[in-house]
């Protein structure tokens, strides 16, 4: 066990994987996907010949992030392939275009519109009352009384947490692979953010606490990039902590964790990924990427969606969550390091998860802010 862990017990391995569909089918623009027939440009979302037609509307990150929004969309190419649905991406980069963007949405009468991230609450909370008879879904938050909102809250807490527990584990241990190797005698390890938001505030300060709940005295360094799209900008922040004694980085910087990695792997260091398991959506840098904190997002838009198929979305509406308890919410162990990794990894870890189930792990940022 880590020297200066609380110790809850508990035993396990870190095997489960979340798998993303490759993201070469999403482009730049307004993109169709999925199983597209008559009518899958969104026209006629009320036609019962037309089947049922989903719209989901990007995070400012955009699509092809190979994380968040990539994982909401592959819920619904798994819908589309079980269900006669068809869906349609929308990708509204500017956050000041989001409340016309949701309008010109509502307007072309789909069966459901997800709207990807806590950016598009705000213009939603208007749009949910002018369109009351449209089927919303909102990801990383809830729109309060709304009856027509299913408002899903992943436990971006916890999963922070989880990545603190593996980045605190690793600093301590002396792991090397391909070039890359730990530095247990300087126990420092770093977090870049994208945007300086409270949304990744609250994933800055619950991965401290994971790393803090190893042990308190391994050095966190953190920065934000400024951006969830510009890899260069995180690859800036990354390069500084690894100079600084960085041996392990996470990111909660969606497309620009990209910046991370090649961050890592240029300086003989080490990455978590983030949202999905992104040793396999960034295989390039899999030679880095230790593991990556995970929530299953795929499967809520998945559900909402067949919730909407069979006529039951009602059952969904308002507050819906993601977390360790359900087994939404976990850390997988990167691709090439399948059985490599130190025992005390997947022992803090199924320990942490068995501290959430149980009620025992307090933190001090909810999943959206602190």
């Amino acid at each position: 066990m880590t020297e200066g862990r609380k110790s809850i017990g508990g035993t396990g391995s870190v095997s489960r994987r979340t798998v993303l569909a490759s993201g070469s089918a999403l482009a730049t623009g307004t993109v169709f996907a999925g199983c597209l027939g008559e009518g899958g440009d969104g026209g006629d979302g009320g036609d019962d010949t037309a089947g049922t037609e989903v719209a989901i509307i990007s995070s400012p990150a955009g699509f092809d992030d190979n994380a968040f929004n990539d994982n909401a969309v592959q819920g619904l190419e798994e819908a589309a392939n079980d269900f006669d649905l068809t869906y349609t991406t929308v990708e509204a980069t500017e956050e000041a275009q989001y409340e016309s963007t949701q309008a010109d949405t509502a307007e072309s009468d789909y069966d459901l519109i997800v709207c990807v991230g806590d950016n598009h609450t705000d213009p939603l909370e208007t749009n949910t009352s002018e369109y009351p008879d449209q089927n919303w879904m909102l990801i990383n938050n809830v729109i309060e009384g709304a009856d027509n909102v299913s408002g899903w809250i992943e436990m971006n807490n916890e999963m922070s947490f989880l990545a603190g527990v593996a980045a605190g584990v690793m600093t301590q241990q002396e792991f090397e692979y391909e070039g890359s190797a730990t530095d247990p005698d300087g126990a420092t390890v770093g977090f870049v953010g994208g945007e300086d938001i409270p949304l990744i505030n609250a994933f800055e300060q619950s991965y401290i606490e994971g790393v803090e709940w190893v042990d308190d005295g391994i050095e966190v360094l953190t920065g934000y990039g400024g951006s969830f799209s510009d890899t260069g900008a995180a690859n800036d922040v990354a390069e500084s902590q690894i100079d600084d004694g960085a041996d392990i980085v996470w990111h909660a910087a969606s497309a620009a964790g990209g910046g991370v990695f090649s961050a890592a792997q240029d300086n003989g260091r080490f990455a978590l990924g983030v949202d999905v398991d992104q040793s396999v959506t960034e295989e390039q840098y899999q030679d880095v990427i230790l593991g990556s904190a995970v929530k299953a997002l795929n499967e809520a838009t998945y559900t909402v969606a067949e919730a909407v198929v069979d006529g039951n979305f009602s059952e969904y509406v308002g507050e819906q969550n993601l977390s360790v308890a359900q087994g939404s919410i976990d850390f997988v162990v990167g691709q090439a390091f399948e059985g490599d990794l130190p025992d005390a990894l997947s022992q803090n870890i199924e320990d942490a998860k068995t501290g959430f189930e149980n009620g025992e792990i307090d933190l001090t940022c909810g999943p959206t802010s602190c």
